[in-house]
């Protein structure tokens, strides 16, 4: 029988490890937690004695019953306690959302002939990761300055298995052309070896052997390769210049320092790779309610549970309670040991209190923007006369090409910010001749016909176009019933006429039963955000458009190869899992797929790769 009063429930919980879901009446889980004893850990959150858990107290008059699940180790409570949150997203919890995976720079020493590429998730397949990078451009820049100075090759296994001839690379001395075996793996490994030091920061090594080379090359009377080699060594010798050692330790280290006023935190992670800052990550949550320590031990769990790279020292701005376990885990996960300090003085502390100020800047500038946005969602209501102030503004989009392949899009940003999780695509069933309305007719009504009286409807609906695409969606809202919901056009002024405002052309926005455009100068902040949201929307059309242009392109090539008709074409997509892995296969492995002949394989081997007339 169950306990009849959540006291009752706590007092029979067990003494073991596990994770605990704590749940209101109508079983939505709103917090889950791991303890290494169930019961005791519970029961602080009933206990009036001053814990240091006082600030969720707030949260058990709505909890109305505690479930349990057990595990044989504290460790594997950790484990679990992440996979439900991720599973559940209570509300009292930390949600962690980082919908960007960072850069790392791959050499992949599993291969004969190593390349460097870019990658965004880590294996353990043998290769070597450097990184991350939070900045995109300067992992990018890192790479271009790599392939100057070391011609490794860059194309993919299925291109490099199949080629016969040297590329342009090899033409423009980028590539060393291992391809077609002008080049042994003995010497092409010295390469690698030379990039190697560059990434592992060896670079007075690497600076001697380039000085080397280049007198040797000046002494041969070679001087084109003289001045080739001392031109990366002034790239490389500027590089350097940008790079200052912060940390005087070799170690890998990721830094946490946060910043917290009320329930509102910044979380701020640097990284800091052989003592060099190599860049850094901004968190923010606005309602969490939880103690210093819970947060940030939380925080960093969910964010190490994700495929990242672990440094081998992990700092924290102070102690947490599972501080040996946390490293535990991660030694385990990595497959070499991390250790977690929280270091009371020295070296180690100045890059928390680093860490620190950057989080309160960032907490700073995350509040002044915040201003920014309050101010031009109360200067858009006011100039485009809505109800309401626009807390949510959905924006639609068309694109097709001749009528053909129509898509439509909508993005969602709720308070001035983008929310990705309401972003929806729509294939649409178009007309057999173009028809903007009726293509935007179709993706309206399929969006508002699905809205109920639960979800949250939207304060603001932007089209992209004229009064044509506005009547459209007022006749949509009023069909179905939701008048609440205001709308706009915002069209882009093709008219050189009609100019307002001095300058570029300002676009027009149509409100409803007003017969002229309102216009807005070019550098009113409710003109950007309107167009920010336009613009964005737009983007996420023609994405999804090239997306079914590339499939439907790939599917009509498929067909043209003689002799291949549904039964082989099911057969190959069967076996390879996508259209483009059969234009990469090579013959040995189009010869493995069911219902194909010796003569079938060999006709598409031959069809995506056509020998070139010497």
């Amino acid at each position: 029988m169950e306990p009849t009063s959540l006291e009752e429930q706590i007092q029979n919980l067990p003494t073991s490890p596990g994770v605990y879901l704590m749940k209101d009446k109508e079983g939505t889980v709103l917090y889950v937690g791991k303890a290494k004893n169930l019961r005791n850990r519970v029961k602080t959150y009933l206990d009036k004695s001053g814990d240091a858990r006082y600030s969720l107290r707030f949260l058990m008059p709505k909890v109305h019953q505690v479930e349990t699940l057990l595990t044989d180790t504290e460790k594997e409570a950790l484990i679990l306690e992440n996979t439900l949150i991720k599973k559940h997203k209570p509300r009292y919890n930390i949600n962690f959302k980082d919908d960007k995976t960072y850069f790392s720079l791959k050499f992949s020493l599993n291969e004969e002939f190593p390349k460097l590429s870019l990658v965004r998730k880590l294996k353990k397949d043998g290769a070597r990761y450097f990184g991350p990078y939070a900045s995109g451009a300067a992992v990018k820049e890192t790479l271009k300055i790599l392939n100057k100075m070391f011609p490794l090759r860059s194309c993919g296994q299925a291109n490099f298995r199949n080629r016969s001839r040297p590329c342009l690379n090899y033409q423009i001395k980028k590539c060393l052309a291992p391809c077609c075996g002008l080049i042994s793996p003995e010497k092409y490994a010295e390469v690698g070896q030379e990039a190697l030091l560059f990434l592992e920061g060896k670079n007075s090594q690497l600076l001697k052997l380039l000085r080397e080379r280049m007198i040797a090359a000046a002494e041969a009377l070679d001087f084109e390769k003289a001045a080739r080699l001392r031109d990366q060594i002034q790239a490389i010798e500027k590089t350097l210049e940008k790079q200052k050692a912060v940390s005087y330790g070799m170690a890998d280290q990721d830094v946490f320092g946060f910043y917290r006023q009320g329930n509102a935190w910044e979380f701020q992670i640097l990284f800091f790779r052989r003592g060099l800052l190599v860049g850094n990550k901004s968190f923010h949550f606005s309602r969490l309610n939880l103690p210093d320590e819970e947060a940030l031990s939380a925080f960093v769990r969910q964010y190490y549970a994700e495929d990242r790279y672990i440094p081998q020292e992990i700092l924290l701005p102070l102690p947490i309670e599972d501080e040996a376990l946390l490293a535990e885990w991660l030694t385990e996960k990595k497959g070499g040991k991390v250790k977690v300090l929280s270091p009371p003085k020295g070296e180690k502390k100045r890059l928390l209190e680093m860490a620190e100020k950057n989080a309160e800047n960032a907490f700073q500038k995350k509040v002044s923007e915040e201003e920014n946005l309050s101010l031009t969602l109360k200067e858009l209501r006011e100039k485009l006369r809505l109800r309401t102030l626009p807390h949510r503004v959905e924006c639609f989009d068309i694109s097709n090409l001749f009528g053909r392949l129509a898509v439509g899009s909508m993005v969602s940003f709720v308070d001035g910010r983008p929310d990705r999780s309401h972003y929806r695509h729509y294939k649409v069933r178009a007309p057999s001749f173009p028809d903007d309305y009726a293509m935007m007719y179709e993706v309206l009504k399929r969006r508002y016909s699905k809205l109920d009286g639960e979800e949250e409807t939207p304060d603001l609906l932007v089209v992209d176009g004229g009064k044509g695409q506005l009547n459209v969606a007022l006749a949509i809202l009023s069909e179905l019933g939701w008048p609440s919901i205001s709308a706009i056009g915002l069209a882009k002024d093709k008219e050189t006429g009609f100019k307002k405002f001095p300058g570029k052309p300002s676009d027009k926005i149509y409100l409803p039963h007003i017969k002229d455009p309102i216009l807005l100068p070019s550098h009113s902040a409710s003109l950007r955000f309107l167009q920010q949201v336009r613009n964005e929307a737009h983007r996420f059309a023609i994405t999804y458009h090239k997306k079914l242009r590339g499939k439907q392109g790939l599917q009509t090539l498929l067909e043209e190869v003689p002799g291949i008709g549904e039964v082989k074409k099911k057969a190959l997509l069967k076996h390879f899992g996508s259209l483009q892995k059969i234009q990469e296969a090579s013959l040995e492995e189009l010869s493995q797929v069911k219902s194909l002949t010796q003569k079938d394989a060999q006709t598409i081997f031959e069809f995506f790769h056509p020998k070139t007339n010497e």
